[in-house]
């Protein structure tokens, strides 16, 4: 093969592989004798600048686009993350029983409370730490945020939804006990002491195993 033959069918091979191709990979393609460096070199001095270029990359060979331009790939889209079942219950009790354990919102819920749960309302900023509950083992608290009442649109927490409310909304069985009551979250609270700055930066999962360990000691 002539150079200008090798240099053709090295670009064709690059462009048609799946992945980047080492100078050994082109050859046992090609002809025995075909100047597969030279190719090379001539194909990498004649894309440089270009909107492909041709690169190196542990020892493989691969055209791709131009770093500068990599803007133009990039496609941003808004994708809504939707709660689980789990996550809104979650959310909902802590919002009304604030400040709230972890042990409190399970027995509300009736079922233990997975690690996930409260981890996708942190990340999403709807639920803090509040404190610490002046209460044997000194269980961390929960609370919602001011993106909480931004997501929901509540000018305070006053403004959750009651009863009646709850009811016309569909959101409650007509058939709950006469004597049943919605929490009122902006109402007198137990006691509790505030997280210091260490607890604050500290990952949860501490919060967790110190609180579990605690318990377990009573």
């Amino acid at each position: 093969m002539t150079h200008e033959e090798t240099e053709r069918a090295v670009e064709a091979l690059l462009f048609a592989a799946a992945g980047p191709l080492s100078a050994a990979d082109l050859a046992r393609r090609l002809p025995e004798g075909a100047e597969v460096g030279k190719a090379l070199a001539a194909l990498k001095a004649h894309y440089a600048g270009r909107g492909v270029v041709l690169d190196i990359v542990a020892d493989k060979w691969q055209f791709r686009t131009a770093i500068d331009l990599s803007y133009l790939m990039i496609e941003e889209r808004e994708e809504p993350r939707k709660l689980s079942k789990a996550a809104l219950e979650t959310l909902a009790i802590i919002a009304y029983h604030q400040p709230v354990t972890r042990a409190e919102i399970e027995t509300v819920r009736g079922v233990g409370l997975s690690r996930g749960t409260l981890d996708v309302l942190h990340e999403l900023n709807l639920i803090k730490l509040r404190g610490r509950r002046r209460s044997p083992g000194r269980p961390v608290t929960y609370g919602t945020t001011e993106a909480f009442l931004e997501q929901f649109s509540l000018p305070s927490l006053a403004d959750l939804p009651g009863a009646s409310e709850m009811r016309a909304a569909g959101l409650l069985d007509l058939n709950v006990p006469s004597d049943f009551f919605v929490p009122d979250p902006s109402g007198t609270k137990a006691v509790e002491d505030a997280l210091t700055i260490e607890e604050l930066e500290q990952p949860e999962f501490h919060q967790d195993f110190f609180e579990f360990e605690e318990d377990r000691g009573d």
